[in-house]
């Protein structure tokens, strides 16, 4: 068996949900520790972190990745035991195949062929993993980013294992993110019965104007890297469950995904005066988990476009599409990130599976990657 089909079937067997690790660290830090990677494990409140690196001159390239995986959801509803990989129809199975244990395993088994290639390549290799991605990410990646700060290591270049991939591997690069900011807004009213509306105010009724022109507004137009700011209630909440009650609370709750176009002061202003241009009666909890972040078309671009050509034979595309990720706590740094990895299509579903040979084309990707930042 290939051997980094092999690793990410072992990491696959470890149950790792959010926040747990459940031993994914510990085997990677061995794994690197026999490559000559000093290792650094950090832990901050529940949640296990690790920082390796090897060497200690620059340019230093970051691998950065999280062993943490969702949960799988009813188990009766999988064709097989998600924490038990199984290869079947050319596919390898199992929760956290393509979001990311097939990523680490690739960045593992690259970084082992470089040193053998070349022990004394130039510059530094880092691995920055996590087990707090798919959870609140406060203890994770943007713990770790603080901890090199303070001790005065500046990253160069970082790619992050996330399934970028949209049909086929290396085919979408993400050189950036949108920002998201989410609000809980709780709109007051004064319970009553139905019958006697004008003893009671009904927030529903309150609000609905205000959200209708929230959800027609045009917040921008994006620009040429980001697509336009995009406006999502999630959630919402009013009533006691019976039919002749009016409310006396509703409880929304909401997200902007927005661009470089726009600020999160901006959005939050412009929410803030539509509510109280419609006269509600309202309180609002912001929570901003990271700001958008763009890669310039630089070095870091250009080569893992270069390799994915070399490797795959393919051109790949840049995108800043989809969700947050850890690289929204790399970039404010002056890191060059990148996201490169599987295929997308069966992240955090059921039967989460990736091609079963793209672990180690991936690992190719990595190692060519790496050979033309650093040798």
């Amino acid at each position: 068996m290939d051997r980094t089909l092999e690793l990410a079937m072992d990491l696959i067997r470890r149950p790792s949900v959010t926040p747990h690790d459940a031993g994914c660290q510990e085997l990677i830090a061995k794994r690197l520790a026999r490559s000559g990677f000093a290792i650094e494990h950090l832990r901050f409140g529940d949640v296990e972190n690790v920082w390796a690196r090897r060497g200690t001159a620059s340019p230093l390239v970051v691998f950065a990745g999280h062993t943490d995986v969702v949960p799988p959801g009813p188990l009766e509803t999988w064709t097989s035991d998600p924490f038990e990989p199984v290869v079947r129809d050319g596919r390898l199975y199992g929760r956290g195949a393509a979001d990311m244990k097939s990523s680490i395993a690739a960045f593992v088994t690259a970084i082992e062929d470089i040193v053998a290639q070349a022990s004394g390549h130039r510059g530094s290799i880092g691995v920055l993993l996590t087990s707090d991605e798919e959870g609140p990410a406060v203890d994770g990646t943007r713990r770790v980013v603080e901890w090199l700060t303070e001790h005065g290591v500046l990253i160069d270049y970082c790619v992050v294992g996330e399934p970028t991939s949209a049909r086929t591997l290396g085919d979408t690069i993400k050189n950036g993110r949108r920002g998201s900011l989410s609000g809980r807004l709780v709109v007051n009213g004064i319970q009553g019965h139905v019958a006697y509306p004008h003893l009671a105010s009904n927030p529903i009724h309150a609000l609905a104007p205000a959200l209708a022109e929230l959800v027609a507004t045009e917040w921008d137009r994006g620009n040429a890297d980001f697509p336009a700011t995009s406006f999502q209630a999630s959630n919402v909440r009013a009533g006691t469950g019976a039919e002749n009650v009016i409310p006396g609370r509703l409880e929304l709750d909401f997200n902007f995904r927005f661009s470089t176009a726009v600020t999160d002061a901006l959005l939050r202003r412009r929410v803030e005066e539509t509510l109280d241009r419609h006269g509600v009666d309202y309180e609002i909890a912001w929570t901003l988990s990271g700001q958008p972040y763009l890669t310039p078309r630089g070095r870091l671009v250009q080569t893992a476009r270069a390799a994915v050509s070399e490797v795959l034979g393919i051109e790949t595309e840049l995108s800043t599409t989809g969700g947050t990720s850890d690289g929204r706590f790399i970039a404010p740094t002056g890191a060059e990130v990148i996201e490169l990895g599987p295929v997308n299509a069966t992240i955090h579903k059921i039967d989460e599976c990736v091609a079963v040979g793209d672990p180690a084309r991936l690992a190719l990707l990595y190692r060519s990657l790496l050979a033309k930042l650093l040798l």
